[in-house]
């Protein structure tokens, strides 16, 4: 839902090759691309992930590394600069910028408030900070791109489309230009409305190529409710067509309960011939979605599943073991990973680290101990600590120098758990973990 009005006879964008933008401009008319035969080229798995065939193994396994993290490999262009001047004097403000961000919207844009949940409090902030996020880190190509297609193909099932972008995109120029009055001037505002042109059609591009070959949400029926725990649910549900995906990936989900209120969850289980979906749910204090999936959802109920995502899927043309971390229901996309391997039929060492903080939340430790007994490549090691320590007891293991390394869990678990795998020598190329802003993102 972005892109700004800058000057109206500003020439439209064309996209580069590399997937970015060209010169800027184009505020009012977002170009749509033309909907011809899609590339001939192989997809990667995150892409091949959105066809409605059966997905290829993952052509990359890179780890998917947040905006936040990408680390400028040459010079700040002009406009990274100016963007990035702005970006320091808002941050004081930011929930001011945000408040005013929104009111402009929905007053000059009354139409577009429908798109958004009742109750804004869940979501106020994730458009803007996304949107900024991805301005701030304007020069990172190879990691934008990614990161803003992703986001494109998401928004769909908001019912997002290209004409939206434009409104958004002025309401950030009106409410960046209140709260930057210090910074704000001609020349910044046109590297705002070059960098809002670029980081907008990358998102049209992206939507409109996936609105080829695949729907922008799927419906899903709850075909069965397990409570392991007071406060944990496997739930399980059945797509009303198919629904590709790799094990590893995450998706989106919708309540009945709480309308356009989303939230992301792993698939707990690798792809099933029978067509069926499992999430690993934990309630959560003031959490909507995760209460509503743990205590209300019943057999019959219906939900909304965006496209998935996510790139913590295994390398298979590869040999290289895998050391797992996964702590609370981060179990889940372990599980998965688990009978991803074993399908594959390769006999290749897997390590599962399996973190709670008492006996009792180990909901899922009877399953993970019959995968190891039915697999002689499989350890694994339930790891009990009040502190929630889970990455200081890898260190006591391996050595783990040649084995290709998945976390998930909450995000300070994994924030921590990247330092530790670093200190004790695998390199960041091969330590893979779901994005920390998306888990921050679900409740």
């Amino acid at each position: 839902m972005f892109e700004a009005r800058h000057n109206m006879d500003a020439p439209t964008t064309t996209s580069a090759d590399d997937g970015t933008s060209g010169d800027g401009g184009g505020w009012f008319t977002p170009r749509k691309p033309s909907k011809g035969p899609e590339d001939e080229r192989i997809p990667t798995g995150q892409e091949a992930s959105q066809h409605q065939a059966p997905p290829p193994h993952a052509q990359s396994t890179a780890p998917p590394i947040s905006v936040e993290q990408a680390k400028p490999a040459r010079k700040a262009s002009a406009d990274a600069l100016l963007v990035q001047r702005t970006m320091a004097e808002i941050a004081p403000v930011a929930d001011k910028v945000t408040s005013y961000f929104y009111a402009l919207l929905f007053t000059r844009h009354p139409d577009l408030r429908a798109l958004f949940p009742a109750a804004m409090d869940t979501q106020r902030d994730r458009i803007l900070k996304a949107l900024l996020t991805a301005a701030e880190h304007i020069d990172h190509t190879d990691v934008l791109v990614a990161y803003l297609k992703n986001l494109g193909r998401g928004h769909r099932k908001y019912g997002t489309q290209a004409e939206h972008y434009p409104a958004v995109g002025e309401c950030l120029i009106g409410s960046l230009s209140r709260y930057a009055s210090t910074t704000w001037d001609e020349e910044t505002e046109a590297a705002w409305v070059r960098t809002y042109t670029t980081i907008s059609q990358i998102m049209i591009d992206a939507a409109a190529e996936d609105e080829m070959r695949a729907p922008a949400w799927w419906f899903a029926e709850v075909v069965s409710h397990d409570l392991r725990t007071p406060d944990i649910a496997v739930v399980t549900v059945r797509p009303d067509q198919p629904y590709p995906f790799l094990a590893g990936q995450y998706t989106s989900l919708e309540t009945p309960w709480w309308p356009r209120v989303w939230r992301h969850y792993s698939f707990a289980s690798a792809p099933r011939p029978d067509g069926l979906l499992s999430f690993h749910v934990k309630a959560v204090p003031a959490g909507w979605v995760s209460n509503a999936l743990v205590h209300h959802a019943r057999p019959g109920d219906i939900l909304r599943l965006g496209p998935p995502t996510g790139s913590m899927t295994v390398d298979h043309t590869t040999d290289s073991g895998l050391l797992c971390l996964g702590g609370g229901t981060g179990i889940a996309p372990i599980k998965a990973l688990v009978e991803d391997v074993a399908e594959h039929g390769r006999r290749r060492p897997m390590e599962v680290f399996y973190g709670a903080r008492t006996d009792h939340d180990l909901y899922d430790i009877d399953t993970m101990l019959r995968l190891q007994q039915s697999h002689p490549w499989l350890a694994v090691r339930p790891i009990v600590d009040q502190r929630a320590q889970l990455p200081d007891a890898v260190r006591e293991y391996g050595p783990w120098n040649e084995y290709d390394a998945y976390l998930s869990g909450p995000p300070g678990m994994i924030r921590n758990g990247v330092d530790a795998l670093r200190d004790i020598g695998i390199p960041e190329g091969r330590i893979r973990h779901d994005s920390v802003e998306e888990l921050v993102a679900s409740d």
